[in-house]
């Protein structure tokens, strides 16, 4: 959602980025700045003088944003003078700055770092930090308040230090973000903060990111949330929601966590209502009132237009997907797999295993047409008499179209000439894409979900048109905002099938892009995420919504995929295949004899079975399981679907 943590796959192999002992370096540059600047400095910072050490820690901390420095800071091991000598300090002021050079490590190096901190017990020195704090804040003997300006500014800014920490620790690894969520002073610590009035805005900012980090899918700290002095820090994030600016959109991210850990659903919401429908309108409403360009004061920098928006549209694109699992509760989701369920009888094809490749099981020649008749009636599914309910009951879903889906429309359609602007289009179209492909899943020839599709087709009619189409006609060579969209329009067009909403030469477009994304390297490690599987998807739907004409080419342009192996890619052969199959397994349909027969597609689709069948062999289960594992079910069901056209010509 609104924060992804850093990869932490191989942290146990890390070895220690600053555990080498110090040695001078061999850059004359680098060694004169050590000289002059470094060695001075870290001298006084261990000096027997309070007022020396304190204006050490300060001077460091404004020098440890210069790169060169940061690392000649670091290579003279820094870190354990802090951790042993400097956030220990008597001076209030000496462990501020301490605090805030830790801050800034943390942020400007790479996630190793983060887990040295954590592996060196830095999560004792926060511990210790947050508790000293919280009896700073809440004490009544001396009152905060009573403290000096000087004295509060440098609590606040240990206590900003602290949570950004805290994220960065969390970001990097699950393991400190257990322990950090287990510590009781911290837990506690944060909720002071929330719950605070004098809490200052870059503090209670920094505070709710770091609990946006927390909260996601962790059972403890959200339990821990809803506990806290009777709910005390969650009916303040209550308020906070319905406030303006960030700190709405930050306290909706938290609110968001909460609702799916609980879970509190359109099903089956939590007190007075909660659930993600309750977040929806403040944050279409800063989607509204927030305009690039434009910066508020926070903290150490500021908090533009663009980190809100960002923020606010990441919290939707979550609502967007965690809204799929409320609505298949209430209907039955969509036929991914027209052709599963022909049976699995058959072993596929093992790559190991050739006496297997000659030929498919024996079952399948002994299929009768009754069998054959009942597969093919999975590709429109069947139809319960069930009574059709409006979307009332749906808020959330009800609150996107109504509030959000408007916005993120109007997003979209802002292509600045900045990267701000090409930023927010982006995450924008992201959000619609989610929004569309949780809906997208649904079974629309189940009655129970009628309601919906009258409710939203306006809506899929008009992101086509209004975002999808302007895209298309950009040619843009952004790739990145090529593929998202083609995402987005597979999914719309799921949706649309029988409406008219194609308005032109969309189709070409997409085939444009197939034919480019072929040059392209994919960097998506699911192959079918790739941007030639989507827009062999799109097309597929496309071609059942279209005219004979429109069904034709994109009919011969899906045959054409599939023959061009072994050139093709082995995800787009298989999803080319399966929109075959969608497309050309209901003979009822006007384009079976129009196009398929009298274009001669099944002896395509024979001569390339063969070919099929051998990429299958080139696939290694090991290295691609999901991919091995469909292109068997598609070289299945090629050879079921040929036999099942046979024994139905017109």
């Amino acid at each position: 959602m609104a924060k992804s943590r850093r990869n932490r796959a191989k942290a146990g192999q890390r070895s220690d980025p600053i555990a080498k002992p110090a040695k001078p370096p061999s850059d004359p540059e680098l060694a004169a700045i050590r000289e002059k600047s470094i060695l001075p400095v870290l001298k006084d910072l261990q000096s027997s003088e309070p007022k020396s050490r304190s204006a050490a820690a300060g001077a460091i901390a404004n020098i440890i944003q210069d790169t060169k420095c940061r690392k000649l800071l670091l290579r003279e091991k820094i870190v354990n003078i802090l951790l042993t000598e400097t956030l220990t300090d008597a001076s209030l002021e000496s462990r501020a700055a301490g605090w805030e050079i830790l801050r800034v490590l943390t942020a400007e190096e790479e996630a190793d770092f983060c887990i040295h901190l954590y592996r060196v017990d830095v999560l004792t020195a926060i511990q210790h930090a947050c508790a000293r704090l919280t009896v700073t804040l809440t004490s009544s003997s001396p009152a905060f308040s009573k403290a000096t300006k000087a004295e509060q500014s440098f609590v606040w800014s240990i206590a900003e230090a602290l949570t950004e920490i805290l994220s960065a620790l969390a970001l990097a690894q699950d393991e400190a973000l257990d322990a950090a969520v287990r510590n009781e002073q911290i837990v506690r610590f944060l909720f002071t903060l929330v719950t605070l009035d004098s809490t200052t805005v870059p503090v209670l900012s920094s505070t709710l990111s770091c609990m946006i980090t927390l909260s996601e899918d962790n059972q403890k700290f959200v339990e821990a949330i809803l506990a806290y002095d009777s709910s005390r820090c969650y009916n303040q994030l209550l308020k906070f929601k319905n406030g303006d600016g960030f700190k709405a959109v930050l306290a909706c991210g938290v609110l968001h966590n909460i609702f799916s850990v609980v879970p509190w659903s359109d099903r089956s919401p939590g007190k007075d209502g909660a659930c993600d429908a309750i977040l929806v309108p403040p944050l279409s409403h800063t989607l509204e009132r927030t305009q690039l360009g434009r910066s508020m004061t926070n903290g150490h920098g500021s908090t533009s237009p663009e980190e809100i928006l960002q923020l606010a549209l990441e919290v939707l694109a979550s609502i967007g997907t965690a809204l799929q699992e409320t609505l298949e509760q209430g209907g039955r989701p969509h036929k991914e797999e027209p052709f599963k369920g022909f049976g699995d009888d058959d072993d596929a094809m093992d790559a190991d295993d050739d006496d297997n490749d000659e030929k498919l099981s024996d079952d399948d020649d002994e299929m009768d047409q009754d069998e054959m008749e009942a597969d093919m009636d999975m590709v429109t599914g069947a139809e319960d008499d069930v009574q059709i309910e409006g979307i009332d009951n749906l808020p959330t879903l009800k609150e996107l179209i109504q509030k959000a889906i408007p916005q993120l429309i109007r997003l979209s359609r802002d292509a600045g000439s900045d990267a701000a602007s090409d930023l927010i289009r982006s995450h924008a179209i992201t959000a619609l894409n989610n929004i569309a492909w949780t809906v997208s899943c649904l079974d629309f020839t189940d009655k129970s979900n009628l309601a919906i599709l009258q409710a939203w087709t306006p809506v899929a009619q008009r992101i086509w048109k209004e975002t999808i189409v302007p895209v298309l006609a950009s040619d843009t060579s952004d790739v990145g905002l090529a593929t998202i969209v083609t995402s987005l329009s597979w999914a719309v067009a799921r949706t649309l099938h029988g409406q008219p909403f194609i308005g032109g030469d969309e189709h070409k477009k997409f085939m444009s892009l197939h034919h480019a994304s072929q040059s392209l390297k994919s960097e998506q490690d699911d192959p079918f995420q790739s941007l030639g599987v989507k827009c062999v998807g799109v097309l597929g739907q496309l071609a059942l919504a279209a005219p004979l004409e429109l069904n034709q080419e994109i009919g011969v342009f899906l045959i054409t995929v599939v023959k061009s192996l072994p050139e093709t890619p082995a995800a787009d052969v298989v999803e080319a295949l399966n929109q075959i199959f969608d497309i050309y397994g209901d003979e009822s349909k006007e384009w079976d004899k129009e196009v398929f027969w009298k274009h001669n597609f099944l002896q395509h689709l024979i001569e390339v079975a063969p070919r099929v069948k051998a990429m299958v062999k080139t696939i290694d289960k090991r290295k691609s399981a999901e991919l091995r594992e469909r292109a068997e079910e598609a070289n299945i069901n090629i050879e079921r679907f040929i036999k099942y056209k046979q024994e139905h010509k017109p």
